[in-house]
C-alpha cells in the first residue's frame, strides 16, 4: 500500500464504526476517521498506516451530513469521553442499532439474519445523566486537575463543566481538586506512585446521597479535605479510601476502608430500594436503568414456580426486579462486598427466597446443580469482556428454559451468541441508550431453550 503518514487524502464516508468514527475506503483500504459522519465527503491526513487499515485525522468537510450538529461541549474535541455528540440525537439511536447489526454480521451466530432488532430506546433529555465517574488526578505546576485522559494519551483533560456528568458530582469534584491543592496532598504521577491517583464520586438519583473514594498509593491524611467537603455538601454520605500500590492500569487496589460517614448510600428504582457500598457496581445512568430493568422483566417473563439464577448479580439490583415474581432467586458475584450488600438489601426488603454467594458463576452453578438446585430461568449482566468461556460452557450444559442476556458491549454479545445459539433461540434484541453521545449502548436479549427434538434433528443433520 503506497500511503504514507502525513499524506492528505480525500475520502467518502460509507459507514460509522464501533468507536463512532467515520469509515471510508482509500485505494480499497479501510480508513478510520474520528469525527466524520456517514455520507460525508472529507479531506483528511493519515496518522497511522497498518497492513490492512489506515487511521486519519479529519481536516475539512467538503460535503456535510445533514445530521451533523454543533457539539455544545467546549472541550469536546480534546476530551474523548463522548464520541458522537456531533451527530443528531435521533441518528445516534439509529447508529447504536446499526452497531448491533454490524457485530452480528461479523460473528454470525446461527440465524442472526432473522433476529428482531428493536429500535433503541433513548432519553428525553440526554444530558447530565451520568451519576458516577472516576476522575483521574494530576498536578500541573501547583494546580491539581481532575478529569479524563485524552484518547490514546497521558494528557489529562480537566472536567469542570461536563455536559453528561451529574451537576452535583461535578461541583464536588471541582471542590475536591481545589482542596487537594490547598492542603498539598501528594498527587500521583508516573514517577511518584504514592499519591492520590483517582477520585470516584457517585450520587444516588433516589435520595441524592453522595459517596466518594480516594484511590491512593499510600496512607494519607484526608481529614481537612473531608472536613471542608462535609461543611459545604450535606449530601456527602460516605468517604472511603482505596489503596492501589501497584503500577497496574486497574482503577482500584484490593483494600478499601471507610474513613468518614456511612457504609453505604441508598438508591432505588420505582418498585424497591437498595444499598450501595463504595465499590459496588451500579449502572452509570439511573434514569435509563429503570428502563433497562423494565425491559429485562418483560423479556424473561417468569412465573411464580420458576427458580432464577442472577449471574454477575452485584448488589442484587437487577435480580430484585424478579424476586417477588419467582419461587427462588440465587445470585453470585466475585466482589465479596457486593454480595454482603445483596444479602443486606434482600433482608431489608423482606425477601426470604434469595441466596447469594461470593465466587464465580462457573464454579458456583455446577455445585448448586450437584446439590439438587435446578434453575428454570437465568439472567446474565456481564462486564464489557462478556461471558467467561467456562460460564458459557456451563450455561450451554445446564441450559435453563429461558434466559435474558443484558449486554454493555455489542461485540462480546455477538461473540457469545455464537455458542448460546446452539441451544437457544433469540427472540429479539432491545437496545437501550444508557450512554448518550458515546459510541456505547446497552442491549437486552430474550432467549428461550430450543425444543430438544429440534436440537436433536439439527445435530443429526449437521452430522
Amino acid at each position: 500500500m503506497n500511503v504514507k503518514v502525513k499524506q492528505r487524502i480525500p475520502l467518502k464516508i460509507k459507514k460509522m464504526g464501533i468507536n463512532g468514527e467515520g469509515i471510508g475506503f482509500y485505494k480499497k483500504t479501510l480508513v478510520f476517521v474520528p469525527g466524520a459522519l456517514k455520507g460525508e465527503e472529507v479531506y483528511c491526513q493519515v496518522t497511522r498506516v497498518q497492513r490492512n487499515f489506515i487511521e486519519a485525522k479529519l481536516l475539512t468537510i467538503n460535503k456535510r451530513s445533514k445530521f451533523r450538529v454543533e457539539a455544545p461541549c467546549e472541550i469536546y474535541d480534546s476530551c474523548g469521553g463522548c464520541q458522537i455528540m456531533h451527530l443528531h440525537y435521533n441518528k445516534q439511536l439509529e447508529f447504536k442499532e446499526d452497531l448491533l447489526r454490524q457485530a452480528l454480521k461479523k460473528f454470525a451466530p446461527a440465524g442472526y439474519e432473522n433476529y428482531e432488532i428493536r429500535p433503541t430506546i433513548g432519553m428525553q433529555e440526554p444530558l447530565y445523566y451520568r451519576a458516577k465517574l472516576q476522575f483521574q488526578t494530576r498536578k500541573y505546576k501547583d494546580v491539581v486537575k481532575a478529569g479524563l485522559y485524552a484518547q490514546n494519551s497521558h494528557y489529562l483533560v480537566s472536567l469542570k463543566n461536563c455536559l453528561v456528568q451529574d451537576k452535583v458530582t461535578q461541583q464536588i469534584i471541582n471542590k475536591v481538586a481545589r482542596l487537594l491543592g490547598k492542603y498539598r496532598l501528594p498527587i500521583y504521577d508516573e514517577r511518584k506512585t504514592a499519591g492520590v491517583r483517582t477520585v470516584m464520586i457517585r450520587r444516588s438519583r433516589k435520595t441524592g446521597q453522595v459517596q466518594m473514594i480516594f484511590v491512593t498509593g499510600r496512607k494519607l491524611d484526608f481529614s481537612l479535605v473531608v472536613q471542608d467537603l462535609v461543611a459545604e455538601f450535606p449530601e456527602l454520605e460516605t468517604v472511603a479510601v482505596n489503596y492501589h500500590t501497584s503500577k497496574s492500569s486497574e482503577i482500584y487496589g484490593d483494600k478499601t476502608e471507610i474513613i468518614w460517614g456511612e457504609k453505604a448510600i441508598q438508591e432505588g428504582v420505582p418498585d424497591y430500594e437498595f444499598f450501595l457500598s463504595p465499590r459496588a457496581f451500579y449502572q452509570l445512568n439511573p434514569e435509563q436503568t429503570e428502563v433497562l430493568y423494565g425491559e429485562a422483566v418483560k423479556a424473561l417473563d417468569v412465573t411464580e414456580e420458576d427458580h432464577l439464577i442472577d449471574a454477575y448479580c452485584g448488589v442484587g439490583t437487577i435480580g430484585f426486579a424478579f424476586a417477588k415474581r419467582v419461587k427462588s432467586l440465587r445470585g453470585m458475584d466475585i466482589i465479596p462486598e457486593a454480595i454482603e450488600d445483596a444479602k443486606r438489601n434482600a433482608k431489608r426488603m423482606g425477601f426470604d427466597n434469595t441466596l447469594y454467594e461470593a465466587g464465580t458463576a462457573e464454579e458456583i452453578i455446577p455445585r448448586w446443580y450437584a446439590e439438587g438446585y435446578r434453575a428454570d430461568a437465568l439472567i446474565v449482566d456481564p462486564p464489557r469482556t462478556g461471558l467467561d468461556d467456562k460460564l458459557l460452557e456451563t450455561i450451554v450444559r445446564y441450559a435453563p428454559e429461558k434466559m435474558v442476556y443484558v449486554s454493555c458491549n455489542v461485540s462480546t454479545l455477538a461473540r457469545d451468541l455464537v455458542k448460546l445459539s446452539r441451544v437457544y433461540d433469540v427472540h429479539y434484541i432491545q437496545s437501550v441508550d444508557m450512554f448518550p453521545h458515546t459510541a456505547r449502548t446497552e442491549a437486552v436479549v430474550k432467549l428461550s431453550k430450543r425444543d430438544s427434538t429440534r436440537l436433536g434433528s439439527e445435530r443429526t443433520h449437521k452430522g
